[in-house]
């Protein structure tokens, strides 16, 4: 199960079954899941926890020190979850002391080729990021969102649950939950409603969360008024709900 090649830390914890490929290094304080297959040529280092059943292809760099000129060694964190999929030469760095200090991500997630997480972000679950797409340092990514190749997103961006970019977008604010974005600029067109019906969103829920987009995108309202009428209509609507309290919390503005 582990190629006699590669170099394990003898403080790394590794389940009984996992495999392990031909000149994977994994450093100390690494803690590696039941059923997860680790790739060739792989490096994991830092005090990083990876879940149950993972894959983990050829060249990837996970755990590896944050890129920020601040970073002076602190011992930080990396945490994935279950069922993750990283394709070949993803990069996944850990947090930094200025943050929290754990890069987190959650489960059922895929990161296609050359894709990058950087230090201190958050990411939930069933998430794809498509070739080639980056997250800067500090970025919230809800789940089911789906950024498309080549899109990037600036630091402290969050990206709403259901959000969707498409491939080359350049993402610098905030989007709202079940929006889509697109162009160069980057703007808003519409909403996920596709993904939502896949989901299994009922035709009313759709519905009330285009009649919010509307309100949001199409009213010429200001932010301020179609947030305060955003949040008299989701006291009867909980997925208005979570795009209100989305709205309520953010901080850098959202694209419009």
């Amino acid at each position: 199960m582990i190629h006699a090649t590669a170099i394990i830390d003898p403080s790394a914890i590794i389940a009984d079954n996992v495999e392990i490929g031909a000149y994977t290094v994994i450093g100390a304080n690494v803690t590696i899941g039941e059923g997860c297959v680790i790739g060739p040529h792989v490096g994991i280092k830092g005090t990083t926890s990876i879940g149950k059943n993972n894959k983990i292809y050829q060249f990837s760099s996970v755990g590896e020190d944050p890129q920020d000129k601040k970073y002076a060694g602190e011992n930080t964190f990396l945490e994935i979850g279950d069922n993750n999929i990283i394709r070949e030469f993803t990069t996944i760095n850990r947090g930094t002391v200025q943050d929290g200090g754990l890069t987190k991500i959650g489960n059922n997630n895929l990161f296609m080729a050359y894709t990058h997480v950087a230090h201190d972000c958050q990411m939930a679950n069933d998430i794809i990021m498509a070739n080639a797409s980056s997250i800067a340092g500090h970025v919230e990514v809800g789940s089911h969102v789906i950024l498309g190749g080549f899109t990037i997103v600036h630091q402290f961006c969050h990206l709403g649950e259901r959000s969707f970019a498409a491939m080359g977008s350049s993402i610098t604010k905030d989007i709202p939950p079940y929006v889509m974005v697109g162009g160069t600029p980057t703007k808003p067109h519409g909403i996920n409603s596709v993904g939502l019906e896949r989901a299994g969103f009922s035709t009313e829920a759709i519905r009330s969360i285009k009649s919010a987009y509307k309100l949001l995108y199409k009213s010429k309202l200001s932010f301020v008024a179609a947030k305060s009428q955003l949040e008299i209509a989701a006291t009867d609507c909980s997925e208005l709900k979570l795009m209100s309290d989305f709205l309520k919390a953010s901080s850098r503005g959202i694209i419009r």
